[in-house]
Formats: C-alpha cells, structure tokens, sequence
C-alpha cells in the first residue's frame, strides 16, 4: 500500500482529520481492461441484458442467449455456464418461457443495469454541490468478501482514503442495496472538505492512468470501427458494438465522474464519451434488429 498527506473532512461541526490516506494498490491492478480485446461469456452477458434485454421484459430463453453472443465468439457451453454463475451470484433466476427454459433479471441486476445505463448514457457530468459523501464500513476479515466489496465501491465511484473509509463526488443511489447486501454496517456522512478539492482529487485517484486509458480506448475503438464496412450485416455490427460498450462500460469502475471543475485541462475522457456516445447511437439500429430477429426465433 502507499501513504500520501491528507486534508481534513469536515461533517457539520466535526472535523475528522486523515493523518494518511490508502491506496489499496493492488485494487487498480485488477480493474477490468479497457481495451477493446476479447469478452468473457459473464461480461457479455451483463451488457447484453443491460443494453438490450432490459427494455425488452429482462428475460431470454438459453437458446436466444446462446445465439445473441455467436458473434462475439462465445460458445454455447461458456454461456450456460456463465449463466448457472450469475443465477448463484443472486443476478438472474430462471424462468420458464413460450420457447423453453430462460432466465431474467433479478430486482438486484436490474438495480445495477439501471445505474450503469444511466452512468454509461449519461448527459454529461451532473452538478456537484461542492460536498463529498464518506462511508465508513465495518472492518471485513473475509479477503474475496473484501475484494469485492472494494470493486463495488470503486464501480459505484468511490475510492478509499483509509482501509474502511470510501469517498466519493455525491451519493450512489445503489449504495443502500450494495451495504444491505454484503451485510456490512456502514455509516454516510455528507462531508465539507476544509483544503484543496484538486489536491485530494489528485491524491485520491490516478487521473493520469484514468486518463491514459481513455485516449487508448479512443484509439482502439476508432480502429475498430473503422474495420466496419458500409452495410455490414446485423450479426457483425452487434459485435463491434458490443465490444464498444464493454471497453466503456469498465471505466464505471475507474472513472468516479469527476465534476469537469476538478478535471484536468483537455480531458481526454470527454473526446472518448463524444466518440462512444456517436459510434454507439449510430450502430444501435442494426444491432437491435439483430436482438429481436433472434429473440423471435423459436
């Protein structure tokens, strides 16, 4: 772990001074990749219900799932399996369809997909009110409970400041489910910061990496789409535009969306989300035709 001076946060009347603050570095190490490589069956599968099976009922029989990834490279036993992993993991649950077993979305997953659709869609960055919101957690002795409450803590955008204390810019509306879920206690705070906002934006996350991540994301979605050709078919353009939205849809666990105030001059992460927002509304058309044609499919 590293140790960098802190400022002090102030809630009300009390002012609770951080004498270090800690990076867990081995956490950014095992963030999800940006690049635009290869999708695992899970991922696939979250982004393929979050960005089309939600606004059509959250449900799909086995066989519409195994055939909506074939463009992706994902084989049949890869899918059920990844599939049997989320329904243990409380985001699916079976049901049984006109067209055979299938499986739809949890009030749990559709939390998640809802605020990752609108973190991913986003308008622009939302005002800030110039506070912070804290958490304080209960110790977790548990290393993969602790893992993964840090990786929910980081994607909801929140980055630690001691070993149980989180900050973020403004509140998750998920953080309720996310604590009532792992069983942890938790108190919130809304914080004024008694010191320089950019210092402790600085201190707090790596806008440099964060940074260098977006302009190579940039350049490899640019390669990719332009491997596109004009007319290509549906199964081709679901594809690309899929694994445009996974590259993106992994800086929610990087990118805390920072106001444009605490950001470094040229952003390189508002010239990709110009980009992705552009290739993502211009492919959308023929990849849900691609959806429904193999939805309706027996």
């Amino acid at each position: 772990m590293s140790y960098y001076p802190a400022s002090t946060l102030r809630m009300g009347t009390i002012s609770f001074p951080f004498d270090t603050i800690w990076h867990p570095a081995p956490l950014y190490g095992t963030l999800p990749e940006t690049k635009l490589v290869s999708v695992n069956a899970r991922a696939a599968l979250f982004d393929l219900y979050g960005d089309h099976l939600r606004s059509r009922g959250g449900r799909a029989s086995v066989a519409s799932l195994v055939r909506l990834l074939a463009p992706l490279e994902i084989a049949a036993p890869a899918v059920r399996t990844a599939v049997s992993r989320m329904v243990r993991q409380g985001w699916l649950t079976p049901v049984r369809l006109s067209r055979g077993p299938g499986y739809e979305v949890t009030p749990k997953c559709v939390r998640r997909l809802d605020e990752t659709a609108l973190r991913i869609y986003r308008a622009g960055t939302p005002a800030w009110s110039g506070r912070w919101h804290l958490i304080v957690v209960e110790p977790v002795r548990e290393r993969p409970r602790r893992e993964r409450l840090r990786a929910d803590l980081s994607f909801l955008g929140y980055a630690p400041l001691a070993e149980t204390t989180w900050v973020g810019p403004r509140p998750s509306p998920e953080l309720d489910a996310l604590i009532a879920g792992e069983g942890v206690r938790a108190e919130r705070f809304d914080a004024v910061l008694d010191g320089d906002p950019r210092a402790l934006v600085a201190r707090t996350w790596d806008l440099e990496a964060i940074g260098a991540a977006y302009e190579e994301w940039l350049a490899s979605a640019t390669e990719l789409v332009g491997t596109l050709p004009d007319g290509a078919d549906d199964d081709r353009v679901f594809a690309t535009r899929s694994r445009l939205v996974h590259g993106w849809r992994n800086f929610l666990f990087r990118d805390p969306g920072l106001p444009s105030d605490l950001l470094p001059p040229g952003w390189p992460g508002e010239k990709a989300r110009a980009y992705f927002e552009q290739e993502a509304a211009r492919l959308l058309p023929a990849a849900a035709a691609f959806v429904d044609r193999h939805l309706a499919e027996p």
